[in-house]
């Protein structure tokens, strides 16, 4: 019998600490029941003690998640604590993580506190957070850089305090996987009482090892690996779930573990996060990536068409790729809409909102000769990302590219109900009709990021852009797809602009992190 292997997902936590990835309460549910749809183990959906929106968030993960952990994060200190176990008291199962720096560089220059300090600190968070759960997990913030010794002494006095997990985490991405396997064995070796909890490690991907590390420290005995959707975090990111769930799974003969991870659910899981962080996935990467079951080499080709396990160690339909396509055209009734809406596990809130998607999906129908699965999750997510009350609004567009000649872009906007029209030229006709909203909406943002990626394939295909605005410290991710480019980035940046100006409340990241 192999082991299980518990999955902690901290997309909706370390994730969203990328910047511009902070994520409504609304869309953080969607995120987390699509999580639990992928049958992880522990979500962890935030930081209670952030701010009053990462609070109700977390809440309302809590009361809404049956067949998954739903986590929060607490510094070593009685109001983070308390806030964590106040956000997760709805949850059927629910689990208070809280963590204190172990280096010596972060006790001296980060929290001024002696050795001795710093595991009272541990030892009552863990205490306290007893009261509201008997689920608690402990971290060492940059244990990668703390000594042994130290790291054996916090440990033991926190499983005595009732800690069930011990986590260990490469907070800064500085390990390799041989150092770390042998880490994480010599804590589980020395410390006192080690079999009476559960060891996990959480990597970031600094030097591109986060992966590697993470299944270097499942060999040596860790039995939790916190990791995130496409690898989402600050800085270079976080171990990709996807990568070390498929690396257990497809080396089941180097790996004594097993994951309840539906692995169909993963190329679903990846393209929601995506949309709604704004992130793409790049075409190249591992698992997820639109190259990862592709094949260009003629020899490569040659081998698949012969035996398919020439050149591929997995099936695409495993992980969620699959060609299946929506076979419904401007004649076809809302109620197959639906039906297809469910099966691809996309809820729909209201009567109303399925109407509005339902007529974009027609309109969409009447431009491209099929439509793909992958069109209705952008459809639906575009749908949902748009703020309820848009302040701006796309009524009309045109623009004319020409050889020799300065590209032109004419827009008709909504603005707070009255509608405008502006003109602009510009390096191409993307150019020109930001310039054209600019002149409008005069916002003042700095363009970070521009994006554009094929939702499939064909010269028809809907192109899905990513938009990144700046402004006064607030960064923001717009998004907007359509057949054609121009459109979608146009659609894409007033999304940017909505958000901007909307006065709902957006999860800040937490300065904090494991």
């Amino acid at each position: 019998m192999k082991e299980h292997l518990v999955i902690f997902d901290t997309t909706l936590r370390d994730g969203e600490q990328s910047p511009g990835a902070s994520m409504t309460r609304d869309e953080k549910l969607r995120v987390a029941k699509q999580l639990e749809r992928m049958r992880v183990d522990v979500i962890e959906a935030g930081f209670a003690a952030a701010s009053p929106g990462d609070f109700e968030a977390i809440r309302a993960v809590a009361q809404a998640i049956k067949d998954s952990t739903v986590c929060s994060l607490a510094r070593a200190n009685p109001n983070d604590v308390t806030k964590a176990g106040e956000a997760i008291r709805p949850a059927k199962s629910g689990r208070i993580h809280t963590f204190i720096a172990t280096s010596p560089i972060h006790m001296e220059k980060k929290l001024r506190m002696q050795p001795d300090q710093v595991v009272e600190a541990a030892v009552a968070a863990v205490k306290l957070a007893r009261q509201f759960t008997d689920d608690v997990e402990f971290s060492a913030e940059d244990a990668v850089r703390s000594e042994l010794d130290f790291l054996c002494r916090v440990f033991e006095a926190v499983i005595a305090a009732g800690a069930r997990t011990i986590n260990v985490p490469d907070t800064v991405g500085y390990s390799v996987p041989s150092l770390w396997g042998e880490r994480i064995r010599m804590l589980i070796e020395r410390v006192p009482n080690s079999d009476k909890v559960v060891w996990s490690t959480h990597c970031h991907n600094d030097l591109g090892m986060a992966v590697a590390n993470s299944l270097a420290a499942v060999l040596a005995g860790a039995r939790q690996v916190e990791c995130t959707v496409n690898g989402l975090g600050e800085r270079a990111g976080n171990a990709s779930l996807e990568e070390v769930v498929m690396a257990v799974r497809t080396r089941a003969d180097v790996f004594p573990v097993e994951t309840r991870i539906d692995t169909t659910q993963i190329v679903p899981s990846s393209r929601l996060v995506s949309q709604i962080t704004g992130y793409p996935v790049q075409p190249n990467k591992a698992i997820v990536g639109a190259n990862a079951f592709a094949h260009e080499s003629g020899i490569h080709q040659d081998g698949v068409l012969k035996h398919r396990e020439t050149y591929e160690i997995m099936l695409a339909q495993d992980v969620g790729w699959h060609s299946n396509r929506l076979v419904l055209g401007k004649l076809s009734g809302r109620n197959a809409f639906r039906t297809r809406l469910q099966e691809l596990g996309i809820e729909i809130e209201s009567e109303e909102h399925l109407n509005a998607a339902f007529s974009r999906f027609k309109e969409l129908a009447d431009r491209k000769q099929e439509v793909f699965d992958e069109d209705l999750h952008a459809l639906m997510s575009d749908e949902t990302v748009t703020p309820t009350q848009e302040h701006y609004k796309l009524v009309s567009m045109k623009f004319a590219s020409e050889t020799g000649e300065r590209p032109h872009a004419w827009i008709t906007l909504s603005a707070a109900g009255a509608e405008k029209r502006a003109e602009a030229q510009g390096s191409g006709p993307v150019d020109a009709s930001f310039k054209a909203i600019e002149s409008v909406a005069a916002s003042g943002a700095e363009l970070l990021l521009y994006s554009v990626n094929s939702i499939t394939g064909g010269t028809d295909a809907q192109g899905e852009v990513t938009v990144r605005l700046a402004k006064n410290g607030r960064v923001v991710n717009g998004q907007g797809a359509d057949t054609d480019i121009v459109v979608a980035s146009a659609k894409a940046y007033l999304n940017a602009l909505n958000k901007l100006v909307s006065k709902a409340d957006r999860v800040n990241p937490q300065a904090e992190t494991v």
